[in-house]
């Protein structure tokens, strides 16, 4: 299949104070209100995954609560970290206590590795994610589980949220936290066009280091698979090789 895209473009950074992170938030959030104002679609490249924390504050002003794609290979939803409320491992619970997310809507695919406690998936259970365990994903194609995805996104507005980690570090090593045992690119694929169909509203793809890319190759898959993402999004038109 070929994607035919209306129209797009790339807007450069979104400008926040690096030397504050709860400035830089606001800064985030308030960027994406002004870009998202007119039905601009916004694919965001981070960045740690502290950045989907305000582009939700933003989304949630314009759409009310929407549905949420999280592949990972972390449930992010820790209430604090060192004390801190904000950070890269606390953006699903800031995100839940502020009401941006439809929990009944929410799945999180890829998990696995180092936690905090044995009860880490508990919270976002209790939530109503649907929680798939990276060694659920084991030895399959995942096309059999993006259409129970689907169907339970259903027509609302849906944010898509990919951290490179959920890929097995082989291959995607530039990472701040790997954890082996990962997806395979190949269900990253299937996972990101699964959601064709759905109402995406925004997508993100996060937590890519170059520092630990020595090859560059985390940064090529980061690529594709956005692009991917923009393929996907609502209204692209698509064609059948002959």
């Amino acid at each position: 299949m070929d994607a035919c895209f209306r129209q797009g473009a790339d807007v450069g950074d979104v400008w926040m104070n690096i030397y504050n992170l709860p400035e830089a938030c606001k800064n985030i959030k308030d960027g994406f209100t002004k870009l998202i104002a007119n039905g601009c679609k916004t694919l965001t490249l981070g960045g740690d995954h502290t950045i989907t924390y305000p582009i939700l504050q933003a989304i949630k002003e314009k759409y009310g609560p929407v549905g949420l794609i999280h592949v990972d290979a972390h449930t992010d939803t820790q209430a604090h970290m060192l004390g801190a409320k904000i950070a890269h491992g606390t953006p699903f619970f800031r995100a839940v206590e502020e009401g941006c997310l439809d929990c009944n809507r929410v799945v999180q695919i890829g998990l696995r590795g180092s936690g905090y406690g044995i009860d880490d998936y508990d919270w976002g259970i209790k939530q109503g994610f649907r929680v798939v365990p990276a060694e659920e994903c084991w030895h399959k194609s995942l096309s059999p589980l993006m259409e129970e995805v689907r169907a339970m996104m259903g027509t609302g507005p849906v944010y898509v949220t990919f951290d490179i980690d959920a890929l097995d570090p082989s291959y995607a090593p530039g990472t701040g936290t790997p954890e082996i045992g990962g997806l395979t690119i190949i269900q990253g694929l299937e996972i990101i066009r699964g959601c064709q169909g759905l109402n995406v509203i925004g997508g993100d793809l996060v937590e890519v280091s170059p520092p630990y890319d020595q090859s560059g190759t985390t940064a090529l898959v980061a690529a594709n698979l956005l692009f991917e993402m923009l393929c996907i999004l609502p209204g692209v038109k698509y064609q059948t090789r002959k």
